[in-house]
């Protein structure tokens, strides 16, 4: 299925087409709710309670901790159990899923990496998230969605869009590119976590290398993508063009999927990986080298 679109106004010559507008979800709502279509929209969140107030019509609520993480383990969830939850809510492999959430899509993009992740191509994100839905005054309903559920069979891992802690340690010794998308107070050590949000780490800092260039850099005060130009401008002022491997990271993995999706599928810089162990991993570690203060431009 093609959801090729143009944003009115704004070049859209990215290298994937990996965005659709709120117009064209608007004008697709009966099937985004229909028990038969192959199209469906999935709102993911940590508060789901703004969810259940207000969301898309058709939109199925995806909790980012408690449905999208292993509750044992720090970790996505294993093949199998990303199936069952898919399925379980009428998505199929074949299904087209458009995603969205809160913060500027901070866990619907995370959840965007792991539908890639386990090989589903057919994903999408709503540009602009939730807040762009609701401010724009586009439908919204407190019903959720009871689809049949299907069969899921996931491809994948595609592990080539995934770093762990031996790569960023392979990435400190070769000088490969480090994206730290965290705010520049966690990135120099003075915080370990935005306020009001748990604080996971025992140490603040940053890898060694890293450059600190903020998630929210990537889109626009309403919440849109910039363009390819402004995005490869962005990354190109720390010397990251897509020529080597670049490694995102945060503090535990959704806001550096958003540099990942602006690197690995806006711009199409292949070897762009997420870290989605991030500072919750490094930053508890022992021994691990870590960066204090500004980073050395």
């Amino acid at each position: 299925m093609c959801v090729r679109f143009l944003r009115v106004g704004m070049a859209t010559d990215y290298a994937n087409d990996v965005l659709v507008t709120a117009d064209w979800v608007e004008d697709r709502l009966d099937q985004f709710e229909s028990d038969d279509s192959d199209l469906r929209l999935v709102e993911v969140d940590v508060d789901t309670e703004a969810y259940d107030e207000a969301h898309a019509p058709g939109a199925i609520g995806f909790n980012w901790e408690t449905q999208l993480q292993d509750q044992t383990r720090r970790d996505i969830l294993e093949k199998e159990d990303f199936e069952d939850l898919l399925g379980s809510h009428g998505i199929s492999e074949d299904s087209t899923v458009v995603l969205y959430g809160d913060n500027s899509n901070w866990f619907a993009a995370y959840t965007y990496w792991q539908f890639k992740y386990y090989g589903h191509d057919e994903v999408y994100l709503l540009d602009g998230g939730r807040e762009y839905w609701l401010e724009n005054d586009y439908p919204t309903t407190d019903e959720e969605p009871d689809f049949p559920a299907v069969e899921y069979d996931a491809a994948g891992p595609r592990e080539s869009i995934r770093a762990y802690r031996e790569d960023v340690e392979n990435a400190i010794e070769r000088g490969v590119p480090l994206v730290d998308v965290r705010s520049p107070e966690e990135f120099r050590g003075d915080i370990l976590a935005p306020p009001g949000l748990q604080e996971t780490a025992q140490r603040g800092g940053h890898v060694p290398g890293a450059q600190n260039i903020s998630w929210a850099a990537v889109t626009d005060d309403d919440g849109l993508f910039k363009s390819q130009e402004e995005l490869e401008e962005l990354y190109a002022e720390k010397g990251i063009d897509g020529d080597e491997t670049t490694v995102a990271y945060c503090r535990i993995g959704e806001r550096s999927s958003v540099a990942w999706f602006a690197l690995h599928e806006l711009l199409g810089y292949e070897d762009a990986v997420n870290y989605d162990g991030s500072w919750t991993e490094w930053g508890n570690l022992v021994n691990a080298p870590v960066e204090t203060g500004e980073a050395d431009n």
